[in-house]
Protein backbone atom coordinates (compact mmCIF):
# COMPACT_ATOMS: atom_id res chain seq x y z
CA UNK A 1 0.00 0.00 0.00
CA UNK A 2 1.56 3.59 -0.44
CA UNK A 3 2.66 5.17 2.17
CA UNK A 4 0.66 8.32 1.71
CA UNK A 5 -2.73 6.67 0.52
CA UNK A 6 -5.78 8.87 1.54
CA UNK A 7 -3.97 12.08 2.11
CA UNK A 8 -4.12 14.91 1.02
CA UNK A 9 -0.99 18.00 0.39
CA UNK A 10 -0.61 21.69 0.08
CA UNK A 11 2.72 22.57 -1.37
CA UNK A 12 3.07 25.94 -2.08
CA UNK A 13 5.92 27.08 -5.13
CA UNK A 14 4.59 24.00 -6.61
CA UNK A 15 5.26 24.48 -10.43
CA UNK A 16 8.32 24.43 -10.61
CA UNK A 17 11.98 23.32 -8.53
CA UNK A 18 11.98 21.57 -5.39
CA UNK A 19 7.91 22.25 -5.14
CA UNK A 20 7.32 20.26 -7.82
CA UNK A 21 9.44 17.11 -7.49
CA UNK A 22 7.93 16.97 -4.29
CA UNK A 23 4.29 17.33 -5.49
CA UNK A 24 4.92 14.48 -8.07
CA UNK A 25 6.82 12.36 -5.39
CA UNK A 26 4.15 12.87 -2.74
CA UNK A 27 1.77 11.64 -5.74
CA UNK A 28 3.81 8.83 -6.43
CA UNK A 29 3.19 7.52 -2.59
CA UNK A 30 -0.30 8.27 -3.61
CA UNK A 31 -1.33 11.49 -1.56
CA UNK A 32 -3.68 13.96 -3.68
CA UNK A 33 -2.06 16.98 -4.10
CA UNK A 34 -3.14 20.62 -4.32
CA UNK A 35 -0.21 23.08 -5.46
CA UNK A 36 -0.06 27.06 -5.34
CA UNK A 37 2.02 28.93 -8.02
CA UNK A 38 2.54 32.43 -8.44
CA UNK A 39 2.74 32.55 -12.46
CA UNK A 40 4.13 29.50 -13.74
CA UNK A 41 0.87 28.65 -15.55
CA UNK A 42 2.30 26.13 -18.08
CA UNK A 43 4.35 24.47 -15.47
CA UNK A 44 1.16 24.17 -13.19
CA UNK A 45 -0.60 22.53 -15.61
CA UNK A 46 2.15 20.39 -16.28
CA UNK A 47 2.34 18.95 -12.50
CA UNK A 48 -1.45 18.78 -12.69
CA UNK A 49 -1.63 16.49 -15.85
CA UNK A 50 1.34 14.20 -14.57
CA UNK A 51 -0.31 13.62 -11.33
CA UNK A 52 -4.09 13.23 -12.63
CA UNK A 53 -6.59 15.93 -12.64
CA UNK A 54 -8.70 13.71 -10.20
CA UNK A 55 -5.86 13.35 -7.88
CA UNK A 56 -4.21 16.78 -8.30
CA UNK A 57 -5.51 20.75 -8.42
CA UNK A 58 -3.02 23.87 -9.38
CA UNK A 59 -4.25 27.41 -7.73
CA UNK A 60 -2.83 30.50 -8.39
CA UNK A 61 -1.60 32.74 -5.81
CA UNK A 62 0.86 34.73 -3.53
CA UNK A 63 2.49 32.72 -1.04
CA UNK A 64 3.05 36.04 0.92
CA UNK A 65 -0.71 37.34 0.80
CA UNK A 66 -2.79 35.90 3.73
CA UNK A 67 -5.61 36.02 1.54
CA UNK A 68 -4.47 33.66 -0.88
CA UNK A 69 -3.44 31.18 1.65
CA UNK A 70 -7.23 31.83 2.84
CA UNK A 71 -8.61 30.69 -1.16
CA UNK A 72 -5.68 27.98 -1.38
CA UNK A 73 -6.90 26.03 1.96
CA UNK A 74 -10.62 26.93 1.09
CA UNK A 75 -9.73 25.26 -2.38
CA UNK A 76 -8.03 22.40 -1.18
CA UNK A 77 -11.02 21.33 1.53
CA UNK A 78 -13.72 21.77 -1.45
CA UNK A 79 -11.68 19.42 -3.80
CA UNK A 80 -11.00 16.78 -1.37
CA UNK A 81 -12.15 17.72 1.96
CA UNK A 82 -9.22 17.14 3.86
CA UNK A 83 -5.69 18.09 4.72
CA UNK A 84 -3.01 15.61 5.92
CA UNK A 85 0.21 17.67 4.63
CA UNK A 86 1.23 21.00 4.35
CA UNK A 87 4.49 22.41 2.82
CA UNK A 88 5.36 25.46 2.75
CA UNK A 89 7.74 25.91 -0.10
CA UNK A 90 7.43 28.67 -1.91
CA UNK A 91 10.72 31.29 -1.24
CA UNK A 92 12.41 34.53 -2.36
CA UNK A 93 16.08 34.84 -2.72
CA UNK A 94 17.10 38.39 -3.03
CA UNK A 95 20.79 39.29 -3.11
CA UNK A 96 21.12 41.97 -0.50
CA UNK A 97 23.61 42.61 1.96
CA UNK A 98 22.69 45.62 4.63
CA UNK A 99 24.13 48.65 2.81
CA UNK A 100 21.79 47.68 -0.40
CA UNK A 101 18.64 46.63 1.44
CA UNK A 102 15.81 48.74 0.55
CA UNK A 103 13.01 48.55 2.97
CA UNK A 104 10.49 47.51 -0.17
CA UNK A 105 12.99 44.53 -0.46
CA UNK A 106 12.54 43.54 3.08
CA UNK A 107 9.13 43.86 3.42
CA UNK A 108 8.94 41.76 0.37
CA UNK A 109 11.23 38.78 1.31
CA UNK A 110 9.63 38.90 4.83
CA UNK A 111 6.26 38.25 3.12
CA UNK A 112 7.25 35.69 1.09
CA UNK A 113 9.64 33.72 3.37
CA UNK A 114 7.88 34.37 6.63
CA UNK A 115 4.86 35.85 6.58
CA UNK A 116 3.44 33.35 4.27
CA UNK A 117 4.68 30.33 5.74
CA UNK A 118 3.02 31.90 9.28
CA UNK A 119 -0.40 32.60 8.05
CA UNK A 120 -0.65 29.40 5.91
CA UNK A 121 -0.36 27.80 8.96
CA UNK A 122 -2.56 29.59 11.00
CA UNK A 123 -4.74 29.41 8.78
CA UNK A 124 -5.05 25.61 8.34
CA UNK A 125 -4.17 24.08 11.40
CA UNK A 126 -7.76 24.41 12.44
CA UNK A 127 -8.60 22.13 9.47
CA UNK A 128 -5.59 19.77 9.66
CA UNK A 129 -6.61 16.04 10.93
CA UNK A 130 -4.76 13.63 13.36
CA UNK A 131 -1.01 13.07 12.60
CA UNK A 132 -0.95 15.81 10.19
CA UNK A 133 2.71 16.82 8.87
CA UNK A 134 3.95 20.36 8.37
CA UNK A 135 7.19 20.78 6.46
CA UNK A 136 8.97 24.30 5.88
CA UNK A 137 11.85 25.21 4.03
CA UNK A 138 15.28 26.51 5.27
CA UNK A 139 18.65 26.62 4.02
CA UNK A 140 22.54 24.89 4.89
CA UNK A 141 23.59 28.34 4.67
CA UNK A 142 22.65 29.11 8.07
CA UNK A 143 24.62 26.56 8.87
CA UNK A 144 27.82 27.00 7.29
CA UNK A 145 31.08 28.39 9.19
CA UNK A 146 31.20 31.04 6.01
CA UNK A 147 28.62 33.03 3.94
CA UNK A 148 28.63 35.99 1.68
CA UNK A 149 27.48 39.32 3.20
CA UNK A 150 24.65 39.43 0.45
CA UNK A 151 23.13 36.22 1.78
CA UNK A 152 22.04 38.51 4.87
CA UNK A 153 18.37 39.32 4.48
CA UNK A 154 17.51 36.20 2.55
CA UNK A 155 19.35 34.43 5.58
CA UNK A 156 17.43 36.69 8.34
CA UNK A 157 14.25 35.23 7.27
CA UNK A 158 15.28 31.83 6.92
CA UNK A 159 16.51 31.73 10.72
CA UNK A 160 13.25 33.03 11.66
CA UNK A 161 11.50 30.01 10.17
CA UNK A 162 13.78 27.94 11.63
CA UNK A 163 12.54 29.89 15.28
CA UNK A 164 9.01 29.01 13.93
CA UNK A 165 9.52 25.03 13.76
CA UNK A 166 11.25 25.08 17.34
CA UNK A 167 8.21 27.00 19.16
CA UNK A 168 5.54 25.32 16.78
CA UNK A 169 6.23 21.20 17.56
CA UNK A 170 5.92 22.26 20.98
CA UNK A 171 2.72 24.23 20.52
CA UNK A 172 1.30 21.51 17.73
CA UNK A 173 2.38 18.77 19.06
CA UNK A 174 -0.47 18.27 21.96
CA UNK A 175 -2.90 18.05 18.46
CA UNK A 176 -0.58 15.48 17.14
CA UNK A 177 0.53 17.65 14.40
CA UNK A 178 4.61 17.17 13.65
CA UNK A 179 6.46 20.45 12.21
CA UNK A 180 10.15 19.85 10.79
CA UNK A 181 12.15 21.81 8.18
CA UNK A 182 14.22 20.98 5.50
CA UNK A 183 17.44 22.70 4.94
CA UNK A 184 18.97 22.40 1.46
CA UNK A 185 22.27 22.77 0.46
CA UNK A 186 22.46 24.65 -3.25
CA UNK A 187 20.17 22.76 -5.27
CA UNK A 188 20.03 23.24 -9.30
CA UNK A 189 16.56 25.06 -9.28
CA UNK A 190 15.98 28.32 -11.58
CA UNK A 191 16.06 30.04 -8.59
CA UNK A 192 19.35 28.91 -7.27
CA UNK A 193 20.81 29.51 -10.34
CA UNK A 194 19.41 32.63 -11.88
CA UNK A 195 22.42 35.12 -12.62
CA UNK A 196 24.75 32.74 -11.76
CA UNK A 197 27.75 32.27 -14.40
CA UNK A 198 29.38 29.09 -14.86
CA UNK A 199 32.36 30.20 -12.77
CA UNK A 200 30.44 31.09 -9.77
CA UNK A 201 28.42 27.87 -10.20
CA UNK A 202 32.07 25.86 -10.22
CA UNK A 203 33.14 27.57 -7.16
CA UNK A 204 30.25 26.90 -5.19
CA UNK A 205 30.52 23.06 -6.53
CA UNK A 206 33.72 23.21 -5.23
CA UNK A 207 32.99 23.85 -1.58
CA UNK A 208 30.72 20.46 -1.63
CA UNK A 209 32.21 17.15 -0.99
CA UNK A 210 30.27 15.39 -4.19
CA UNK A 211 31.16 18.51 -6.05
CA UNK A 212 27.95 18.52 -7.24
CA UNK A 213 24.66 20.68 -6.76
CA UNK A 214 22.19 19.06 -5.35
CA UNK A 215 18.76 17.97 -7.83
CA UNK A 216 14.86 18.60 -6.57
CA UNK A 217 14.44 14.96 -6.76
CA UNK A 218 16.82 14.62 -3.75
CA UNK A 219 15.46 17.38 -1.60
CA UNK A 220 12.16 16.30 -2.44
CA UNK A 221 13.04 12.59 -0.68
CA UNK A 222 12.96 14.46 2.51
CA UNK A 223 10.20 16.19 2.07
CA UNK A 224 8.89 12.52 1.46
CA UNK A 225 10.22 11.39 4.94
CA UNK A 226 8.87 14.44 7.03
CA UNK A 227 5.04 14.17 5.40
CA UNK A 228 4.83 9.71 6.26
CA UNK A 229 3.98 8.08 9.00
CA UNK A 230 7.81 6.94 9.38
CA UNK A 231 8.71 10.22 10.70
CA UNK A 232 5.52 10.44 13.72
CA UNK A 233 8.23 10.30 15.97
CA UNK A 234 10.20 13.45 14.52
CA UNK A 235 9.18 17.34 15.35
CA UNK A 236 10.94 20.30 15.83
CA UNK A 237 14.08 19.54 13.50
CA UNK A 238 15.84 21.12 10.74
CA UNK A 239 17.19 18.69 8.21
CA UNK A 240 20.29 19.57 6.39
CA UNK A 241 20.21 18.07 2.89
CA UNK A 242 23.63 19.31 1.21
CA UNK A 243 25.88 16.47 0.89
CA UNK A 244 28.14 17.08 3.41
CA UNK A 245 28.27 20.80 2.87
CA UNK A 246 27.59 21.44 6.33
Amino acid sequence: MAALAGKVAIITGGSKGIGKATALRLAHDGAKVVIQYLSDDKGAQEVVNAIGEQNALAVKGNAGSVADSDELIRHALEKFGQIDILIANAGSLPIRDLANTSEQDFNDCMDTNVKGPYFLIQKAVPHLRPAARIILVSTTLCHVSTVSPPYLLYLATKGAIEQMVRVLAKDLGPKGITINAVAPGPTDTEMFTRGKSESVLNTIKSLIPQGRLGTPEEIAESMAFFSSPASGWVSGQVLRVNGGMA
